[in-house]
């Protein structure tokens, strides 16, 4: 997770890992902040700057100014101030939106997944789950975010759909901030590690309609603890 001041919402990026000088450092800087928003390393409500995500690339302010800019324009991030960004919270309508575009998106790359991934990969899917359940064995929520994603897009990239995985990383690009908030219920539920699993026993046995049954009801369940989550915070607001 990033290192924090005394208000986790001010935090800055100190996790995003410097990045190399080949290729155009812009392009760089933006895969690396968005790969670590749809990771949720990034939760809703951090406020980020272009000095602080410069500093955390290393890297000059422009390049870093490019990829702030890219990313709001794709609604990873919204302007706070005239120096300051903000990763937002999800709204009801949001989180409705975005989970129905899901169920269909993600069912079907894991559906056309199911007769095209090999047993290699599935072992490498069950290395993932295995670092799944150790962190939550030891309450690292970070951890088990980073092979969350990992494991939910081995699945997706098997469908052999470049187009579709795009469209699926940019929800998950407004999505995974909000994952953090499903912990630490999920840890207790394990509500996720049984829809894993089933995806697991679909894929060993080549069973396209268990494997996107899986991941929807995967998807489903989020959308239960998150929908619940911003209910509270809605009901709790001063009329």
């Amino acid at each position: 997770m990033f290192a924090t001041s005394k208000d986790r919402n001010e935090a800055l990026p100190g996790d995003l890992a410097p990045i190399g000088r080949h290729g155009s450092l812009g392009e760089l800087a933006y895969i690396s902040l968005k790969d670590s928003l749809t990771r949720g390393a990034l939760r809703s409500g951090t406020k980020l700057t272009v000095r602080s995500v410069a500093q955390a690339l290393e890297i000059s302010t422009t390049p870093a100014r490019d990829a702030i800019t890219r990313l709001i324009g794709e609604g990873g991030l919204v302007n706070a101030g005239p120096k300051t960004v903000i990763v937002p919270s999800l709204t009801l309508p949001d989180l409705d939106e975005l989970t129905a575009i899901r169920l269909s998106l993600e069912g079907l790359a894991a559906e056309q997944a199911a007769s095209r991934i090999t047993k290699q990969e599935i072992g490498e899917l069950e290395r993932l789950q295995e670092r799944i359940n150790l962190g939550l064995d030891e309450e690292r929520y970070s951890d088990v975010l980073d092979a969350n994603k990992d494991f939910h897009f081995l699945i997706y990239r098997r469908a052999g759909m470049r187009r579709l995985v795009a469209m699926i990383e940019s929800l998950w690009l407004r999505m995974g901030p909000a994952f953090n908030d499903l912990y630490p219920e999920f840890a207790v539920s394990r509500t996720g590690v049984s829809n894993h699993l089933w995806a697991l026993r679909g894929l060993h046995d080549g069973d396209a309609a268990a494997v996107r049954g899986a991941i929807e009801n995967d998807i489903r369940s989020g959308y239960r603890r998150l929908s619940a989550m911003i209910g509270n915070q809605d009901a709790a607001k001063p009329d």
